[in-house]
């Protein structure tokens, strides 16, 4: 069974905060107790479950369906939240007109201690009312063996031969298991949660290319020295914390997520570089230790790399990248294809549970090396607006904010907060509403042993 309290989502017989989530909430916990000094906030804020994803506080929720019948209409611009059967499909509805292309990524997120296989994870489809396939990607826990956030894309675009025309088009999000196939064990597996953020883009008020761009037949550019500066992730597609061109550095424990976000402007392009430090203790081999993604602002998958891990220094390396153009979309290539847009591009870092067992609980250090090079130039100026309106721009504010990481301040109390995927302001509600439930208990308490007071 599952419910919803203030904004925080809950299931009977879970018994979170478990692994590097629960190191997380300790963690703010923590530094909530030393900067508020309030001892029973900090009694029920050690009980409180932390999720391994930061879900964008605005979402809605929506109950998918089994079939395209009854399946609810999702809008544009809106986030939504759901959860996944261990087995089957859920369904929703997209009403589209013929001009705009349309763009629905689902990300899924196991609950904490999930264990699974390379091949498990979600399967995201688009259909028109006919059955027709628009699309289909499929997101995959990979070689790390580590159950984390995963994200696919559901798309239709215009101008292709398939798909076309206003109408109902369905969005399908089926569990995969070890083999590649829909879960269908005996046990039912746990659920898992669902964010879902639908985008269009409208058509070009003039007719444009329609062919991909020359090949610029670039090497990938060389990785950015000098020294790095300190900059905490977010913990979700929402909270990503901004980036610039320059060396970054952050810490992650195993099971760990992290999530960023570059500004990159027509003509421009972006290159990142992954190093994970040696470890100070352990021995042995994880393959797939430690996986760089990056999608596109509509959050389509556009490459990534990942690296085996003995305990050296070792980088993950994405293949280079062509600028940022509206005509991308017309090449074969799915990274050059993904490119089409200006935005916030994501780079999202996971590091391998099992690095625990090998390596010890961490955190370990992570150097992020973000190239941005070329020549900004002008949009393509289209029809009608996109939802939501910002997605595909590129603004001063957005510049000023990657270079210097966004909200300013804070120490290390701050820090704590981002590293667990937390606002300013939920956390102080979360002392605040602690320091109430502690106090209005130890009445209770002291009621019951002197009623007569």
């Amino acid at each position: 069974m599952r419910g919803r309290v203030r904004g925080t989502w809950w299931r009977r017989g879970d018994d979170r905060p478990r692994g590097a989530a629960a190191r997380r909430a300790g963690a703010v916990t923590a530094v909530l107790c030393a900067v508020a000094a309030l001892p029973g906030a900090c009694a029920v804020a050690a009980a409180v479950a932390a999720d391994p994803y930061a879900f964008d506080p605005a979402g809605r929720t929506v109950t998918g369906t089994t079939g395209t019948a009854d399946a609810p209409r999702l809008e544009p611009g809106r986030i939504y939240r759901d959860s996944l059967p261990g087995s089957g499909s859920l369904t929703y509805r997209l009403d589209l007109t013929a001009a705009e292309s349309a763009y629905a990524p689902v990300t899924a997120v196991p609950p904490a201690g999930t264990t699974g296989s390379a091949t498990d994870g979600i399967r995201v489809s688009l259909e028109d009312a006919r059955g027709t396939r628009c699309s289909t990607a499929s997101a995959l826990f990979g070689a790390g063996l580590s159950a984390r956030p995963v994200t696919a894309l559901g798309q239709r675009q215009t101008g292709r031969s398939l798909c076309q025309g206003a109408g109902s088009y369905y969005l399908r999000v089926e569990r995969l298991s070890a083999g590649g196939s829909a879960s269908g064990t005996a046990a039912p597996a746990p659920r898992w949660d669902l964010e879902i953020a639908p985008a269009t883009e409208p058509a070009l008020a003039a007719a444009g290319p329609t062919t991909a761009p020359p090949d610029p037949g670039a090497a990938s550019p060389e990785p950015l020295a000098g020294e790095p500066h300190e900059r905490a992730a977010g913990a979700g597609f929402a909270s990503a914390r901004p980036l610039g061109q320059g060396v970054w550095r952050t810490g992650i424990a195993p099971g760990d997520t992290l999530f960023y976000k570059v500004p990159v402007d027509w003509g421009r392009r972006m290159h990142a570089v992954a190093e994970l430090d040696a470890s100070t203790g352990g021995h042995g081999y994880v393959g797939g230790a430690l996986n760089l993604s990056l999608y596109n602002p509509v959050r389509g998958y556009v490459d990534g790399a990942s690296l085996g891990y003995t305990g050296t220094r070792r980088s993950a390396t994405p293949d280079p990248l062509p600028p940022v153009e509206y005509s991308n979309r017309y090449a074969v290539l799915t990274g050059e294809n993904a490119v089409r847009f200006a935005g916030d591009y994501y780079l999202v870092l996971h590091l391998s549970e099992k690095m625990a067992g090998t390596f010890g609980a961490g955190p370990f250090h992570v150097t992020l090396r973000v190239s941005v090079g070329g020549r900004a130039h002008a949009g393509p100026r289209y029809a009608g607006r996109p939802e939501p309106q910002d997605v595909f721009t590129v603004t001063e504010q957005d510049r000023r904010a990657a270079a210097r990481g966004g909200t300013a301040g804070g120490g290390l109390a701050m820090r704590a907060l981002a590293a667990g995927g937390i606002g300013t302001g939920t956390a102080l509600l979360l002392v605040l509403g602690g320091w109430t439930v502690a106090a209005r208990r130890a009445q209770t308490r002291a009621s019951a042993q002197n009623p007569t007071a």
